[in-house]
């Protein structure tokens, strides 16, 4: 393994007040929360912490604040995408600079650049950085996909690049991964419901939004198909899926913070263009995440 970054990554909400200013206090809170239940790392400022309205002094205190946390006892990785490549440069330098313990970079999304205008992007950041790097493919964002060929020339020339987080529900593409890649270059499922199918081809774990709920099921999931109780993981993944794909009614992470202010760990608001769940809705979900509780 390159780098671990363990089985279980949260990707964090960014917590908002009522007025929807970054409440720091809450991200400390959260992070505490996540890392005593189940998380092994967590991933700030991505696309569930609703990076896209973020600023970058926002997006530092984040990652500050998620460090204080931790008091380096569980890794912070920092989302530092962009699609512009000097962005995504500098603020992976930031970054490191200021203490991330790695980063998780995306395909560059709106551009639709070639399979070589991504393998000029990821070579930049990866060459900028000694930081452990996630790169994340998601074409349902991005309109692009990363094909298992430009993931196999970067994650051979670039050791620094460690894992890849696969949004894609395409089980294939994780045996290419697995057949073609260095064997020591991690791969997460980036869809909670999609765990258990990729761990059975050689994934390693997920990076999750249900795990701000259910982290400890989930980490308990991956350890017993780990031990070869496959029955029991199944169990629990049938268990947990009810609520993996309700999580994903609205966007993410609309319904997820409606979950989390029903439990009392942040208040629900999201910043626009998205918009909180409405009456019905939560009714809905909660009925949901109910049934799930153990």
């Amino acid at each position: 393994m390159r780098y671990d970054f363990g089985e279980v990554i949260t990707a964090m909400v960014t917590p908002f007040d009522k007025n929807r200013k970054v409440d720091y206090s809450k991200v400390e809170e959260l992070t505490s929360h996540l890392t005593q239940n189940g998380s092994d790392s967590v991933v700030v400022t991505g696309t569930t912490g609703e990076s896209p309205t973020l600023i970058p002094d926002e997006e530092f205190e984040i990652l500050s604040s998620a460090k204080r946390a931790t008091e380096n006892n569980h890794k912070v990785i920092m989302g530092t995408g962009s699609n512009s490549t000097e962005t995504a440069v500098m603020t992976a330098k930031r970054a490191e600079k200021e203490g991330a313990d790695g980063i998780l970079t995306v395909v560059p999304y709106y551009n639709k650049p070639s399979q070589k205008g991504i393998i000029a992007h990821f070579s930049a950041i990866a060459e900028a950085v000694k930081l452990p790097i996630i790169l994340y493919n998601i074409p349902s964002r991005t309109g692009i996909n990363m094909s298992v060929e430009t993931a196999k020339y970067l994650t051979e020339k670039y050791e620094n690049i460690a894992a890849i987080k696969q949004s894609f529900g395409d089980l294939d593409v994780i045996t290419e991964y697995k057949l073609n890649l260095p064997k020591d270059v991690a791969i997460y499922s980036g869809d909670d419901s999609l765990t258990l199918p990729m761990l059975s081809v050689g994934a390693k774990g997920v990076v999750s939004v249900a795990s701000h709920i259910f982290g400890k099921e989930l980490k308990s999931m991956i350890r017993n198909f780990k031990t070869g109780d496959i029955t029991t993981a199944m169990n629990m993944h049938y268990h947990l899926f009810p609520i993996m794909k309700k999580l994903f009614m609205a966007p993410n992470p609309v319904p997820v913070k409606a979950c989390l202010h029903k439990l009392g760990l942040i208040e629900e608001y999201v910043r626009r263009p998205l918009v909180e769940l409405d009456e019905d809705e939560k009714k809905v979900l909660f009925e949901v995440l109910d049934n799930t509780k153990i």
